[in-house]
């Protein structure tokens, strides 16, 4: 929020600076893209499920996707069997075979997982990834990410109108989106409230929830917990975690 916050300032000032010297900014790409910004904040459901929708297509399009048959798109698809209607949320799942360690949930519901990811854990430690990833979702803060995302596009879209080569999310642009996305990280407040989603999902729906500290324990080995590494880069502090989700499962254990 603070980063879409600053864009926004930074923005306006930009432009009523430059307009008491009188040059020219009523550019329509200007005006279309500056438009964009200050509705970046505000962005309805609607429209946030289908610009969710647009980039995960583009994603799609340009990830090579296990199929049914493939080992990866066959485990994937019995794991997530009965969660297509998730807590009101509608959620559909594919698999990237790409080597990265990594998840992601966008808002139209789509939940996409790294075949390295897959490689890395059992199936309670994925699981427990994929209910941490829906509670980012349900929780409202990936529609936060995709409008930080989506305000600092906008305000590049400003420069690029500027030396006559401005787009509006046009296709060359949606990668760069993406990555703006996938970047940003969620705050520690939004990490912890989708760590307690995921755990209570994982006990609701009868999985072995000792999976999530087995997860977050693999990926502070890997990463020698430095934050570094692609799931790593919006999940910090992964020891710390495995520790929380140990006392939450011997709570359970106890019950």
């Amino acid at each position: 929020m603070k980063k879409t916050l600053f864009v926004l300032i930074t923005l306006f000032v930009s432009i009523g600076t430059q307009a008491q010297f009188g040059k020219k900014l009523l550019k329509k790409g200007n005006v279309d893209a500056a438009k964009k910004v200050a509705k970046a904040a505000t962005l309805s459901d609607e429209d946030m499920a289908k610009l969710s929708l647009e980039s995960v297509q583009w994603m799609d399009e340009n990830n090579p996707i296990a199929e049914a048959g493939d080992p990866y798109g066959d485990r994937l698809a019995k794991l997530v069997e009965g969660l297509d209607h998730e807590d009101g949320l509608d959620l559909n799942f594919k698999v990237y075979k790409v080597v990265d360690v990594n998840a992601f949930a966008t808002p139209d519901g789509s939940v996409r997982v790294m075949a390295g990811l897959m490689d890395l854990m059992n199936d309670a430690e994925l699981l427990s990834v994929i209910g941490h990833e829906i509670g980012h979702v349900k929780l409202g803060h990936s529609k936060k990410r995709y409008q930080s995302a989506y305000a600092i596009s906008a305000a590049k879209d400003v420069a690029q109108t500027n030396t006559n080569a401005g787009k509006v999310l046009a296709d060359d642009e949606i990668g760069g989106f993406m990555e703006n996305m996938l970047n940003a990280q969620f705050s520690q407040s939004n990490e912890s409230a989708s760590d307690e989603y995921g755990f209570k999902f994982m006990v609701a729906k009868g999985y072995d929830y000792h999976g999530m500290e087995g997860a977050f324990q693999k990926l502070a080995d890997l990463s020698g917990d430095d934050g570094k590494g692609s799931l790593m880069s919006s999940h910090p502090g992964s020891a710390k975690r495995a520790k929380r989700a140990k006392e939450w499962a011997d709570k359970e254990d106890g019950k």
